[in-house]
């Protein structure tokens, strides 16, 4: 047998799709994951053009997301049951780079986002997600619903509005002056799909509320712009907003054509004009391309461990394999006209609710998708925009946790609800990479700050002690209890400085020490060179190894008489004794 040294090395791919595999997959498999992927095809339809149109893309490229990075993600990824495509989360970072860049833009970031991805992966990085305090990605994630919600608000309305930008406040304005031009029209479709999506989940009928409440509103939409269309009055539709042209043939809405060969270097900017690939863009890009890189893995990680729980299979993702799927999908979705991918929790749980066996579901819900680009192009045109925007309302809803986000505000300690209330408002006001920045920072910091709470030095009762009871008033014991790092070091090893006079040996007992960082070890070595300047003795007991191997290396070894290591308090106490009796024996 051969011998690969990577193989110990870097980790594999398509682990979901072999996981299933290996439990043995069979025709009744096949059938199950046939279902699941033909209803989760038929929801992530509507919610790809939704959620391409807020980006500021035209509808296909979100479907062409769904299909391209839906197949190769579930075939390369490390989740069995995770479905991949658009989602909500990303709106606020590509909305952005889409007015900035145009939607070439777009897919070059998208492409070196996945190329982050996988680097990330190979490194092993999948669980450092797990890292990423809650009140960090709820705060965020609130952020960004209410970001969908206000982009939403002009095509729900029906308002004539400028293109809006990348500035909350701003796009209020520009909201709030347009309101005079509000179509009562277009007013009443959004509002009675919304409340068709609403209330069709109660009649508990297996078919998904977005798909019912958009053949409402397009229903009601076609017989307004028949019957009085010629009156002036038009509500807006996919098709009469959104034209394509590809390879000399033209059309409204989407056409009718599978994702085709396109290189993102050639596709227009914000000028209409292609891109010109050059190293001053990818530097450009090379921010928005990080953010999207880390919501990524956040969100598909995040998505792969509640569908581990929905699940409950004895087999769990493999976040360093998902990683490295969504990366591949995210590098090879924008060569045919996708934008960012990730893994979808809503799209997900239907998946595993509607019996999902392997990432095969995943694969046919991508094929669904392609057959409705394919055969109902004409008919995904007439869907109305207001209908779309009370979609991404109820999307909005759904993502903002309004629940968990009030109920984090009453009871979660101050410096965490601080935390949520920062990147809530640095997401809305500002922009999501600067929120999860600020936001992972202070959590670092509140954290340092608690754990350098919890590191104490106390003095030992030595003539109550059981180990060291006994011991002459020359000789004291200090306990330090606590992880040893930046934040504590100085202050636990301060009250050392504040000896007695009379004491001319130290015992410091460090069971409770089970780490210590460079800075705990730059401020022993001060205080053993400034003990040894007092000539005073200190005998560390309790260290593990690893941490006195460090000490060593550091230059802080044994020094007769003066400084030593000892495993036990009883130990400490005979050393103590000894150089006590040393001492005084050498005094003249």
């Amino acid at each position: 047998m051969s011998y690969n040294p990577l193989s110990l090395k870097l980790p594999g791919i398509a682990t979901g799709l072999r996981a299933a595999w290996r439990e043995g997959y069979g025709l009744a498999d096949l059938r199950k994951d046939a279902m699941a992927g033909l209803t989760i095809g038929i929801l992530a339809v509507p919610l790809s053009m939704a959620l391409a149109i807020a980006t500021g893309v035209p509808p296909q490229h979100g479907l062409y997301t769904a299909i391209v990075a839906g197949i190769f993600i579930a075939l390369t990824g490390g989740a069995r049951f995770n479905v991949s495509g658009p989602t909500a989360a990303f709106v606020a970072i590509l909305f952005p780079i889409v007015a900035q860049y145009g939607l070439g833009g777009l897919l070059i970031a998208s492409m070196m986002a996945g190329v982050i991805l996988v680097a990330m992966g190979i490194a092993r990085m999948g669980r450092l997600i797990e890292f990423v305090p809650y009140p960090v990605v709820l705060g965020f994630a609130a952020g960004i619903a209410v970001v969908i919600a206000v982009l939403q608000i002009p095509d729900f309305l029906g308002l004539s509005v400028d293109d809006l930008g990348e500035h909350f406040v701003e796009n209020l304005m520009a909201i709030f002056s347009s309101l005079p031009s509000l179509n009562p029209f277009e007013l009443g479709i959004g509002a009675c799909t919304l409340a068709v999506m609403l209330l069709w989940p109660r009649l508990q009928i297996p078919v998904p509320a977005p798909l019912v409440g958009l053949v409402f509103g397009a229903v009601a939409a076609y017989v307004i712009n028949q019957w009085f269309g010629g009156a002036g009055i038009e509500v807006e539709t996919v098709a009469s907003r959104f034209t394509w042209e590809i390879n000399g043939e033209t059309g409204n809405g989407i056409p009718p054509i599978a994702p085709t060969f396109m290189a993102p270097w050639l596709l227009p900017g914000t000028d209409g004009e292609p891109l010109e690939l050059s190293f001053d863009l990818i530097r450009a890009l090379m921010g928005p391309a990080f953010a999207i890189a880390m919501l990524g893995a956040i969100e598909s990680l995040l998505c792969a461990v509640v569908a581990d729980g929905l699940a409950k299979t004895r087999t769990k993702h493999d976040p360093n394999a998902e990683l490295i799927g969504q990366g591949i999908g995210n590098i090879l979705a924008p060569l045919f006209g996708g934008i960012t991918a990730t893994a979808a929790l809503a799209r997900t749980a239907t998946n595993i609710r509607s019996g999902a066996r392997s990432p095969i579901a995943a694969v046919i819900h991508a094929l669904v998708v392609l057959l409705a680009v394919v055969a109902l192009a004409d008919l995904l045109g007439l869907v109305p925009m207001s209908a779309l925007a009370a979609l991404l309302f109820i999307i909005a809803w759904n993502m903002s946790e309004a629940r968990h986000f009030l109920h984090t505000l009453r009871s979660a300690p101050p410096g965490d609800v601080a935390i949520l209330v920062i990147c809530f408002g640095l997401t809305v006001f500002f922009d999501m990479v600067l929120a999860v920045a600020v936001g992972i920072g202070l959590a670092a910091a509140l954290f340092i700050r608690r754990m350098a709470l919890l590191t104490q030095t106390d003095r030992v009762d030595t003539d109550n002690h059981p180990a060291i009871g006994g011991l002459p008033a020359e000789v004291a014991a200090y306990n330090i209890d606590g992880p040893l790092f930046f934040g504590a070091a100085e202050k636990a090893l301060t009250s050392l400085h504040l000896v007695d006079p009379k004491v001319r040996i130290i015992i410091i007992d460090m069971h409770g020490v089970p780490s210590m960082d460079g800075t705990a070890i730059v401020a022993l070595r001060s205080l053993i060179d400034e003990m040894h300047r007092e000539d005073i003795a200190l005998i560390l007991v309790g260290l593990p190894a690893r941490i006195i191997v460090k000490l060593r290396r550091a230059g802080i070894r044994k020094t007769r008489g003066m400084l030593t290591y000892c495993r036990k308090l009883q130990h400490a106490r005979d050393v103590a004794l000894t150089w006590h009796r040393t001492r005084n024996d050498i005094k003249p």
